[in-house]
């Protein structure tokens, strides 16, 4: 009981307590009262809180290296709303917030991350700079929503005193936006890594082609973009990046703990590159351009060498601009690809990533395949082909369409979206385990989770939004926090508070009926 008098007594701290503050009282939250999302390990709170003010610096450990652009990241955010222009100091003192990596405890692993809140000042440790960047998402959600805002807010900027010990389930955490279907700006694409990161996801996979469009530049083959790319869902111009524009979307998602992964599918999926070059049809043809959503209907020609010639180009050009581990190759819906041909191209082709050091990702459908061993399988309708993966050694990443397929529509009257998997109301796309598909599926089969967002119905980036939130955030907490913390019933409540902040945001969101917003 005295413990919890004191504590109480001391939620009001002295702005005096620190270099360059007048001591003037202002409260200072209870840390483990915060709906932070997703749910952390372990916080504890304790007396008091720090205060953010015009003089406080951001500290770099001198034996850690590799934290300017994250350090970076951290002052950037904090300058519209609070308008203090954290610079970095050159020696360690109070009203700082200090960033350092220590291999001290190993449960961190590469993503997690120990944020120490004192009156002081503020330390966040961790094992890798990803640790560090989320440690500064978990202070961003500590500190008041309005730290969201585009403009200076003349608040007070204090975070409760406390520890949290956090680190995540799964290494793999990511959304899937298709591009292709209908094409979205290069600000666009940096909004979502954004929108992604500030709930701890770190991977973005690119759906860069389909049959309504071809979006990356393959310099070895102009066509794909000027033609192919010229088109969209519903007749619209279309459009493509640049290689130097997709690098600029990878430089911005690694400054944010992002990983890109661009996919290019086939065999099906595959009509714009159709229309672009006669070769890659066995009757020497181009197809006209696309503009409707059927699917299954296109395929490569598998039996031309010619064909994985052109494969491997645009592979190569590819893994030479994208600095992560995958590519996604596709293998979903080739539903007039003769099954041997099906089978006898995927085990082609599976040799190209690797050839180039990268990984192959391929819908579940490629388990159907011999499987090598780099190739990791992503599920999302049949378990029986998970099991196929599992069974042949392969990893997979969980994104069942009935569960995490975010352009499925909310209810009945859902005006964007399709609902061919099934409605998915934000408690439903919470309530689910990523184990739990089969019993030949465990966790150590499992590398993460990943909710796809298919745009036939969406072309705008507030459709994106309205659609992708408040689901989202239920799927980054999958991903990272264990499933025996997790409880729709407290998580809602959770998830109520941050409508306040995703209207910090400027976010477009569903308010879920589902969900006791309580927004102010």
């Amino acid at each position: 009981m005295y413990s919890k008098l004191l504590l109480a007594a001391c939620l009001l701290i002295f702005a005096s307590c620190q270099s360059g503050n007048q001591p003037e009282a202002v409260a200072a939250p209870d840390i483990s009262t915060v709906p932070l999302i997703p749910k952390p390990v372990l916080v504890t709170p304790s007396q008091g809180g720090f205060q953010f003010n015009e003089k406080t610096a951001i500290y770099i450990d001198k034996a850690s290296s590799g934290l300017e652009s994250v350090s970076g990241y951290l002052a950037q955010k904090l300058f519209p709303a609070t308008g203090y222009k954290l610079e970095v100091a050159p020696e360690q003192g109070n009203n700082q917030v200090s960033l350092a990596l220590t291999s001290n405890s190993a449960d961190l692993g590469d993503e997690g991350y120990d944020l120490e809140i004192k009156p002081t000042g503020i330390k966040i440790s961790a094992n890798k700079p990803a640790g560090i960047f989320n440690g500064i998402q978990t202070l961003l959600q500590l500190l008041p929503n309005e730290i969201w805002k585009s403009s200076k807010q003349d608040i007070p900027w204090v975070v409760g005193a406390g520890t949290i010990h956090d680190y995540p389930s799964y290494g793999y955490r990511g959304a899937m936006l298709d591009v292709a279907r209908h094409f979205f700006s290069v600000d666009d694409v940096k909004r979502y890594i954004d929108l992604i990161s500030s709930y701890k996801m770190n991977k973005l996979h690119l759906h860069l082609s389909d049959d309504q469009g071809w979006r990356i530049e393959i310099k070895a083959w102009p066509k794909l973009t000027t033609h192919g790319g010229s088109t969209q869902v519903g007749g619209g111009k279309g459009g493509f990046y640049t290689q130097d524009q997709y690098s600029d979307i990878v430089r911005y998602a690694m400054d944010r703990n992002v990983t890109i992964i661009p996919e290019i599918d086939m065999p099906g999926h595959t009509n714009a590159a159709l229309a672009s070059y006669d070769f890659l049809n066995c009757n020497n043809k181009t197809t006209e351009l696309y503009t409707k959503t059927e699917v299954g209907f296109s395929t490569f020609c598998t039996r031309k060498d010619t064909v994985y010639k052109f494969i491997d180009d645009v592979v190569k050009e590819l893994a030479a601009i994208t600095p992560g581990p995958y590519i996604h190759l596709g293998g979903d819906e080739s539903h007039v690809t003769a099954k041997k041909d099906f089978i006898y191209f995927l085990n082609k082709i599976q040799s190209i990533p690797k050839k180039y050091g990268k990984k192959m990702i391929g819908w579940e459908e490629v388990s159907q395949a011999s499987l090598d061993s780099n190739t990791i399988v992503q599920y999302w309708s049949n378990v029986e082909h998970a099991k196929a993966a599992v069974k042949q050694g392969a990893k997979l990443i969980m994104s069942p369409a009935s569960k995490a397929y975010l352009d499925m529509k909310y209810d009945s009257t859902t005006k964007l979206g399709l609902m061919w998997a099934g409605l998915i109301e934000v408690d439903s796309g919470y309530i689910w385990t990523l184990s739990s598909r089969a019993k030949e599926i465990s966790n150590d089969n499992i590398l993460g989770v990943e909710a796809p967002l298919w745009t036939e119905t969406i072309s705008t980036m507030n459709e994106i939004e309205y659609m992708v939130f408040p689901r989202l955030p239920g799927i980054a907490e999958i991903g990272w926090t264990p499933d025996n913390s997790r409880s729709w019933d407290e998580y809602k409540l959770r998830l109520a508070k941050h409508g306040a902040r995703m209207r910090a945001m400027d976010i477009d969101f569903y308010e879920s009926p589902k969900v006791p917003w309580g927004i102010k």
